[in-house]
């Protein structure tokens, strides 16, 4: 189907720039770049070809954008204004360090944790725009004006395109490894990762810092601490040097502290996160990966306070420093960062452990509405299924659906313990749930082939707006925190389905299988066969007649001849008449 396209209709044409191969080639390099050779290979390479795919990629997509809000825009007036905004703002971002951090911010909000740094550098790669002017005035010869395709390009290209640009300011996360004590003097190593992939395991993997007043302070470690202490191994249990009796620990795979006061004899907790709580605050985290890993308590030391008496000071994972004070409580101070290059390390915000909502969980509510979607279509499908069978259909339409279904719902839940938010953002919009709604709608219109009324349609369409509302339930209770377990959230958006596959069940009924009959066309050009009687089943044998007595053989009597019959008389010779006006009358009168 070839829609109508006027001259003023810039879609076909910035849909076309956005699926040249240059700007596809663009996408491609910029998505590997970022998520594969930026952590392989950190540096002033992988940093600049991000800003070379970036320059070819981005005035496409605007132009695409501007296109959809403004569909009367004329495609060249689209082109100018995509490159001009990306050039004019990617050299303001690069020379300025104010444009840079609002920057940040704002594509923070709008992305996840973004970071974008002002480097003069990077406007050497201005020139790229001149690649994508090229392609722009390839791309503008062949628009696409079939709707069809249009929208499969749209759906395919566009949602790749808006991840691979929101996602190429990703950030390193801070991560605590150890502690150790040198010389009397309490020292942190702080290491950092951008995926499960490459977070850092011991504590050589990061920075040493040390503090000369006990933990007032700190400063970076020499290089001749750094060699010291690298060889260090962090303990998971350590004692009050003044009171030997007393002793903390840490408990493996979980935010606890427990201490003793009769040197090991009874442990009580002396501080916790309960798992529950620390799996919330986990995934308002980017990346949160393995939970039992990477938030847990790993070491801990014990030295002398300042002013008396001890502190303790573990390490959380990333969940940051854990500070016990000499008055016995205890404090999160978050993490260490560098300032400027500068000596001076100052201690990091650590995360609320309760507040929050879908705002600060965004990945999250996005698998919220993708799980409750992916089930909505998976009553579509069951009930579509029920309706083929009734109407005469096989088999086939309901295992090709439920195998598809099934196949979305691993990948949902292989992405769902979110590793790394990009991909599991990429996998939804990209598989997850197109497949799920192109496997719903095909299953639905086999439904009506095969004899599902109009009732039937309201049902499925009720069973699934249903099923949507009542799974969202408890899906966005999690994501403000009741319940906090994921399982229980999970399991009750599952049970939330029953209602709607009874009633997917009884809409079977109202499937009228002779509408599917009615509906198969007839063959039209196969000749009719030629005529031949139905076979008759051969003669039954009939038994012989039974033998009759010989009769004696009689000859006929002669015919005796006709007796005579009385004499004839000779017939009178017939005499012809006279002709008119002769004989003896007439003569008479004469």
């Amino acid at each position: 189907m070839t829609g109508p396209e006027t001259p003023r209709d810039g879609a076909p044409t910035a849909l076309s720039w956005l699926c040249h191969p240059s700007t596809l080639l663009a996408l491609v390099v910029l998505v590997v770049n970022d998520h594969v050779l930026k952590s392989a290979f950190p540096g002033v390479v992988t940093g600049k070809v991000s800003d070379v795919a970036g320059l070819v990629l981005a005035p496409a997509l605007v132009a695409v954008l501007l296109t959809l809000l403004v569909p009367r825009l004329p495609a060249r007036a689209a082109a100018l204004a995509g490159l001009v905004a990306v050039g004019a703002g990617f050299a303001v971002v690069k020379s300025s360090g104010y444009a840079a951090e609002v920057a940040s911010s704002a594509w923070t909000a709008l992305a996840g944790p973004s970071l974008v740094r002002a480097d003069r550098t990077d406007l050497l790669t201005l020139p790229a725009l001149g690649l994508a002017w090229w392609s722009w005035t390839r791309a503008r010869q062949r628009p696409v004006r079939q709707r069809a395709v249009r929208l499969a390009r749209m759906l395919v290209v566009l949602p790749p395109a808006l991840l691979a640009v929101a996602a190429t300011s990703a950030i390193y996360f801070p991560y605590a490894l150890g502690t150790a004590m040198l010389d009397g003097k309490p020292a942190i190593s702080l290491g950092s990762g951008y995926s499960t992939s490459d977070w850092p395991s011991s504590v050589s993997d990061g920075q040493w810092a040390v503090s000369d007043s006990a933990a007032a302070t700190w400063r970076p470690a020499t290089e001749a601490e750094q060699l010291r202490l690298s060889d260090q191994s962090g303990r998971r249990q350590a004692c009050v040097p003044a009171e030997p009796h007393r002793c903390y620990r840490t408990v493996a795979g979980h935010l606890r502290v427990e201490q003793t006061d009769d040197a090991g004899a009874s442990w009580r907790v002396a501080w916790e996160v309960s798992d529950a709580r620390r799996e919330e605050l986990a995934r308002r985290a980017p990346n949160p990966g393995n939970v039992d890993k990477h938030f847990a308590s790993r070491d801990l030391i014990v030295y002398p306070a300042a002013g008396g008496g001890h502190e303790v000071l573990v390490a959380n994972g990333r969940d940051g420093f854990l500070r016990r004070l000499p008055d016995g409580g205890w404090q999160r101070d978050g993490f260490l960062f560098e300032e400027g290059g500068s000596p001076a390390i100052l201690w990091g915000d650590p995360p609320l452990l309760a507040g929050g909502g879908p705002v600060e969980r965004q990945t999250d509510l996005l698998l919220a509405v993708a799980l409750a979607l992916i089930l909505g279509f998976t009553v579509i499908v069951v009930a579509a299924h029920l309706a083929v069978r009734r109407g005469g259909g096989g088999p086939g339409w309901g295992r090709g659906g439920g195998l598809s279904m099934l196949l979305g719902v691993a990948l949902l839940a292989l992405v769902w313990r979110r590793d790394e938010d990009f991909a599991s953002v990429l996998a939804v919009l990209t598989v997850v749930l197109p497949g799920g709604a192109l496997t719903a709608v095909v299953l639905f219109a086999g439904a009506r082939h095969w004899g599902a009324t109009v009732r039937w349609c309201r049902r499925a369409l009720g069973g699934f707006l249903l099923t949507v509302l009542l799974a969202g339930l408890p899906l966005i209770g999690w994501l403000y925190g009741i319940p906090l377990r994921t399982r229980f959230a999970v399991a009750l958006a599952l049970l939330a389905t029953v209602p709607s596959l009874r009633l997917a069940v009884r809409a079977a009924a109202l499937v009228d299988p002779s509408r599917a009959r009615a509906r198969r066309p007839r063959p039209l050009s196969v000749p009719y066969p030629p005529y031949a009687p139905p076979p008759y089943p051969p003669p039954m044998p009939y038994p012989p007649p039974p033998p009759y007595p010989a009769t004696p053989q009689l000859s006929e009597p002669p015919i005796p001849p006709d007796p005579p019959g009385p004499p004839t008389l000779p017939l009178r010779p017939s005499v012809p008449d006279p002709p008119a006006g002769s004989g003896p009358d007439q003569a008479d009168k004469g």
